[in-house]
Parts: structure tokens; sequence; C-alpha cells
């Protein structure tokens, strides 16, 4: 799998690539930032910088789509909340229409 690196910010309503990563990883539960990074590089292929990744945590605090739980041995978990995860679904569903959109486009493109 390709090996990158995604940056990017959020916008009101949508949320960056970046975002969309950290979403999905905490859908599977809490986790802290090392534990989210290392889960991203394994199903995305996509290294996130420490800036990256904790910005994209803080908008997604503001935002309401992910909320800080208490420390545990000095590492600060965070989990998606239900705004998050109906947020993510529709992410989900307007990607898998853009994978569509662009599969079908290609193979158009080569008949």
């Amino acid at each position: 799998m390709p090996r990158g690196r995604i940056g990017g910010s959020g916008g009101s309503g949508v949320v960056s690539d970046s975002s969309l990563l950290l979403l999905t990883s905490l859908a599977e539960g809490p986790k802290h930032g090392y534990a989210l990074i290392r889960d991203i590089e394994h199903f995305a292929g996509v290294e996130l910088g420490p800036g990256t990744l904790y910005g994209a945590l803080n908008r997604l605090e503001e935002m309401g789509l992910v909320e800080k739980l208490p420390e545990e041995d000095r590492r600060r978990p965070y989990r998606i909340t239900p705004s998050g995860e109906k947020v993510l679904e529709a992410q989900l569903r307007n990607a898998a229409r853009v994978v569509a959109t662009g599969e079908l486009r290609l193979q158009l493109r080569r008949a």
C-alpha cells in the first residue's frame, strides 16, 4: 500500500482527509495520539505528523465530533461522539459515490 503524508484543514460541515482518517480510527474505539497514528498507518498507509494529528483533533473537538477522555498513564485518549459518527457515515457515503464515479469514468475512458 502506498505511503504518504496528509494534511488539510476542516471546513464547516465537511471534514478534511486527516479528520476523516481520525474519525474512522476512533470508530473502532477510544485511542490516544500514538495509537491513532499507528492505526491510520496500518489501515490507510498514511503517516500523520503530530501537528496534523493534534490540529485535526482540536478542530474535531471544537466541532463536537470527538471528545477527550480522562488521562491514562500520561496519555490522553479521544473518542468519537454520536455527532462524529453521523458525520463519518455521511462522509463515507460521499466517498463511496466519488469512488464509484471515478471507477465508471475510467471504465468509459478505456472502452
